[in-house]
């Protein structure tokens, strides 16, 4: 065991791009945690190479505001792929960013999503065999907040 081993380093490769539009948050309050809210998840869409998705009403994204710097994210939506295929969603994120923009973010107001550091690890369940690889695979991701929506692009970690 004591022989070089040689690891490959990770490449990306495009899955999806995805707008998940959201409505007025619930917030639960400040708990021993931090501040607890919970958007609801509306609708949207999601366009990858060569399919598409609808992001179908009845998700949510369950937030933890840690820090005024610090927010943990963990967003829970379906997907009805233009074949019929329904895609089970669950992307943990983080969101950081300076105290003042945060709080903006927090209050549904625009900031410049180059001024915010937003990453995300999404995770898919299907029960189309078709689509059984994405289950097998890690994703990364890279998001934006907007008032009404967040837009994402997720790739493949190749």
């Amino acid at each position: 065991m004591n022989e070089p081993v040689s690891l490959t380093e990770p490449r990306l490769r495009f899955f999806a791009d995805l707008r998940v539009e959201v409505g007025a948050p619930q917030e639960v309050g400040r708990t021993a945690h931090g501040l607890r809210r919970l958007i609801p998840i509306t609708g949207g869409q999601a366009t990858g190479d060569g399919w598409q998705a609808k992001v179908l009403p009845g998700g949510a994204d369950f937030q933890l505001i840690v820090s005024e710097t610090l927010a943990e994210l963990d967003a829970r939506y379906t997907l009805e792929t233009d074949g019929g295929d329904l895609v089970y969603v669950q992307n943990r994120a983080v969101r950081s960013g300076p105290p003042e923009l945060m709080a903006r973010l927090v209050r549904g107001e625009p900031v410049d999503p180059a001024q915010i550091y937003f990453r995300c690890s999404p995770q898919f369940e299907t029960a189309s065999p078709a689509l059984r690889w994405i289950g097998e695979r890690m994703f990364t991701g890279t998001g934006a907040r907007f008032p009404d929506a967040v837009a994402m692009r997720f790739w493949e970690l190749m």
